[in-house]
Parts: structure tokens; sequence; C-alpha cells
């Protein structure tokens, strides 16, 4: 059983391409599928499934991935111990951050992290729907949440910021809310997801608990974008991260933001952005290294909340 069987065999489980594959390592794609082909034969086993649209783990591929990619990783790890910390990184690593905020920002830096790192290979999933990393086999998560004992490992970037905001548009036609009750009568644009409605939630300082404004409006989604075009359209208010905003949009005037003087929530606590682990991942020199280059680049506090931006 050759190690580079191996490599080849974790890079198309993460690409779900031979071709991709071929054009990672620089070799034939006839190369990769008759190491794959021997890898097989060896382990007494399919370990893909193969058409002409895709190819994924079998059952059997499924557990002798995880713990091919251990190996591999430690293999890797007491390499780069005789290399030094210099040494390049390289092999698959798997990210996983929420949706809106992995497209609009965690692409951008996996793009500068890869330009360093060009022998590394990234499988980014980005779903708003809370994973077990372990029964994924996910290495790093980003999350946006509450800070709960849930046996992962990592850190908090920073407390999550959430801006109200609309259109000068419909503040023109609707007036300008002064309290949060006052949102009541507004036009609000909710986010509805796998939990149901959102609710709002507003404190005038941290030593207080959040209140509850239960606002409703004439849009609903389970898309983000989709309301702050709508706000933007001048439909109505809308509530989200600091992140989801272009800093155009804001200092350009497409939106107002309201209520400076209040912290709002989609939550009744206040939630964090957070990078986290297995216990076991952090083992790895890789996912040590690629947390910190995503913790560096993101910032504290994070790029799209500094001053400057």
């Amino acid at each position: 059983m050759q190690l580079k069987a191996l490599r080849y065999f974790l890079t198309v489980a993460a690409t779900g391409s031979f071709l991709a594959t071929a054009r990672q390592y620089r070799v034939p794609a006839s190369s990769v599928s008759r190491f794959i082909a021997a890898l097989e034969q060896d382990v007494g086993h399919q370990l893909f499934y193969r058409s002409t649209r895709a190819v994924r783990l079998t059952e059997a591929g499924e557990q002798f991935h995880q713990q091919v990619r251990d190996a591999v990783d430690l293999l890797d790890d007491a390499v780069g111990q005789l290399e030094g910390r210099d040494a390049e990184l390289r092999g698959l690593i798997r990210i996983n951050a929420p949706e809106s905020l992995g497209r609009l920002h965690i692409a951008h830096i996996v793009n500068t992290l890869q330009a360093k790192y060009p022998e590394l290979v990234v499988e980014l999933t980005l779903t708003d729907t809370l994973i077990d990393p372990v029964q994924e086999g996910v290495d790093i998560i980003i999350r946006v949440g509450l800070l709960l004992d849930s046996g992962l490992i990592g850190k908090v970037i920073a407390p999550h910021r959430n801006i109200l905001a609309a259109s000068p548009a419909y503040l023109a036609a609707h007036g300008t809310p002064v309290v949060p009750e006052d949102l009541l009568q507004h036009q609000c644009l909710v986010y509805k997801g796998q939990l149901g409605i959102q609710k709002w939630y507003f404190r005038s300082s941290p030593e207080v608990p959040f209140k509850a404004v239960n606002v409703t409006g004439p849009l609903r989604s389970n898309n983000a974008e989709a309301l702050l075009a709508a706000a933007i359209a001048g439909r109505g208010v809308v509530l989200f991260p600091t992140w989801l905003f272009n800093a155009e949009t804001l200092r350009g005037g497409s939106m107002v933001t309201l209520l400076g003087d209040w912290e709002f929530s989609p939550q009744s606590e206040r939630v964090y952005l957070q990078l986290l682990s297995p216990e076991n991942r952090l083992r790895s020199r890789k996912v040590r290294e690629v947390s910190a280059f995503l913790t560096e680049a993101i910032g504290s506090p994070p790029y799209w909340d500094q001053a400057d931006r």
C-alpha cells in the first residue's frame, strides 16, 4: 500500500473527481485511477462509486477515509517536525462555515490561504445547520452562536455585532424609529430559518438583559441576502450581522443605520464569532497553522467591523 495512493484517495474523496486530483498532483488522470484501483485491491473493498456525473465514497470508503486521513496527517506532522516549522503545509483540510458568511468572507480568505500554501487541499462546506465535526470529519468550524460547552476546542474571535438598518426611501415614507418599540409600527423584513421566524432582541447596555420586540412585515425569507436586497429597494427594516453589509452600502447611503445607541441581536443572549476544532484535530500542525491563519485574516475585531473598512 503506497503513501501516494492514500494521498490520491483523500484528494478524490475531497474533490469528487479523478481529474481534479490529477491536476492537483500534476499527473495523468489514468495514473490516479490506476493507484486507486490498486488501493481497492489491497484493502479488498470498493472505495468509490463511479459514474459519469460524480465520484463518491462507498460505505467502506467512508470508514476507511477517517482512519487514513488521521494516519496521513500524523505522518505529515512527523515529517514537518523533522523539516521544521517552515515546511510547506500540504494535504487535505476541511473547513465548515455559515453559508452567507462563508460565501462573502471565508471563501476569499481560503483563496489567500491556498495562494500561500499551494500544496494544501481545502474542502470548504457552507451550511447554516450545526454539524458534528467529529462525525462529519471536519477539522475547523467557524461558528456564530452562544458560548457552549460543546467539547470543541478553539477561541472566540469577537462578539457578533448586528445592525438595524433601512433605506433612505423607506424612512422618508414611513418615518425613523426613535426607540426599539417603534419597530412594531414598521415593516420589518424577517429571517425565517429552520428554527422558525426570527425574533429581534434589544437592550440599552450590556448590564441589562435583552428584551424581545415581536416585529412583523411583508416579507420573510430563509435567505438573508434576499431580505437585504429588499431593504435596499425600500421595502422595510432589517436586522443583520455587520459582515452582511457591504461597506459601500452604508458609506454610499443606500442603507441608514438605525437606533445606534441600542444593542440588537436575533437571540436573547449575546452570540460570538468562534473558531473551533475537535480536540484530536488540534494535534495536527496543519490544523493549528490554518486556524492561526484564519484567525489573523479575520482579525479581532473582525476586519468588517474596523473603522477604516
